[in-house]
């Protein structure tokens, strides 16, 4: 245990030092290409005193499904839904002014989280930067009279309502994505797409994309209606999208990729542990196998590999997690979350080391070799994706 305590990297003292020393961002290898963002991108006269900001913005989805973004985006979902206690409403605001102003254009939430309460955040935090980000958000899981009923509903009506609904929340006249975030069962993927092409025509959703849905899936929907991005759980600890044909259906059809969790649901960030309590009144991860003290005893291991190998790169596990994920392919845009300003800026930071993938394959196959405890999600959840 002494030994493992030597080899945990200080997150914050990483922060800490990076900034005394003025480090300065500068474009990673082995993103294949940089984009000059049309979106309008907030002054700049903070870029040269050591401040973490985004310079780096990336595409999602090809042709009239373009969309570009910032290359790493925000999840606002932790700020009021399953992450146990958050700041007031104000510090919310201040932390994603902050996001805006380092140079973040995408952020994401759904209708779920909260329910409600969460794009309700986003619109009144957000929609003053008009022109200069982008809020996406989802539909897919029903929500009555502000409660979450646990079905899927992605009938034609109800796609409409809640376009109109989130519209209102986000203060907004078009949504710039609009995701489907679970498949529904009984309303055939065709229908979704075609659903969502009228909306496109009326002005109301000017993209499109899904989540955690099949690579079969991902070819009907786009064949009725081009995709912009697929939404799916992906990092070092659950790889899945490598190996079901979600990923190379990606990159055969021009369709962005972002990946949620990207560090775990914070695991991979180092600060959740065995003894981690969650809050039992709004945190998902105490009901999740993986995150059963068990077997977060066992997957530290993970985190110190990924720990190891940032010290002698003077990066954190975080950190480590992000660019192993921002190498993959230039069409991939992680959004971490977070309620802090000092993981906010590590984060960013990310975006100043450069790796060969000599070195990314090194990661993988220490990381490999360590087997992952523990299910992601528990049955009920697991029925709902893949589909």
């Amino acid at each position: 245990m002494e030994e493992n305590n030597k080899m945990n990297i200080s997150r914050r003292g990483f922060l800490k030092a990076t900034a005394l020393a003025g480090a300065a961002l500068a474009v990673p290898t082995g993103l294949d290409k940089v984009f000059a963002s049309e979106t309008k991108q907030p002054e700049t006269s903070r870029t040269d005193n050591g401040i973490a900001r985004i310079r780096e913005y990336r595409v999602l989805g090809t042709g009239k499904a373009a969309f570009e973004v910032s290359a790493l985006g925000f999840g606002v979902m932790g700020m009021t839904y399953n992450r146990s206690q958050h700041p007031d409403k104000k510090q919310c605001i201040r932390l994603l002014h902050e996001a805006v102003d380092r140079g973040i254009t995408l952020f994401d939430t759904a209708i779920i989280y909260g329910p409600l309460t969460n794009e309700e955040l986003a619109g009144e935090a957000l929609s003053e930067f008009k022109g200069r980000i982008n809020v996406t958000t989802k539909f897919g899981h029903e929500v009555i009279n502000g409660k979450a009923t646990g079905r899927q509903n992605s009938r034609p009506e109800t796609i409409r309502r809640y376009c109109e609904e989130s519209l209102r929340r986000l203060r907004l006249d078009s949504l710039p994505m609009f995701y489907q975030h679970r498949a529904d069962p009984d309303t055939s993927v065709e229908e979704v797409a075609s659903t969502i092409a009228d909306l496109m025509k009326e002005g109301k959703v000017q993209r499109w994309g899904m989540c955690e849905v099949s690579a079969e899936s991902i070819r009907k929907a786009h064949a009725v209606c081009p995709l912009t991005a697929i939404q799916s759980e992906y990092h070092l600890m659950h790889r899945l999208v490598e190996e079901n044909g979600v990923l190379d259906t990606c990159r055969e059809l021009g369709i962005g990729f972002v990946p949620y969790s990207p560090l775990n649901r914070g695991f991979l960030g180092g600060c959740i542990n065995e003894y981690t309590v969650f809050d039992p009144n709004n945190d998902n991860r105490q009901t999740l196998p993986r995150f059963q003290p068990e077997a977060m005893r066992m997957n530290t291991r993970i985190v110190n590999v990924l720990q190891a190998f940032g010290r002698t790169r003077g990066m954190t596990s975080a950190q480590v997690a992000l660019g192993w994920l921002l190498q993959k392919a230039p069409w991939i845009v992680p959004i971490p979350g977070t309620t802090k300003l000092s993981h906010l800026e590590e984060n960013l930071y990310t975006l100043s080391f450069a790796l060969s993938p000599e070195e990314w394959k090194e990661l993988e196959d220490a990381v490999v070799a360590i087997p992952v405890i523990g299910d992601r999600y528990n049955a009920e959840q697991q029925r709902q994706v893949g589909r």
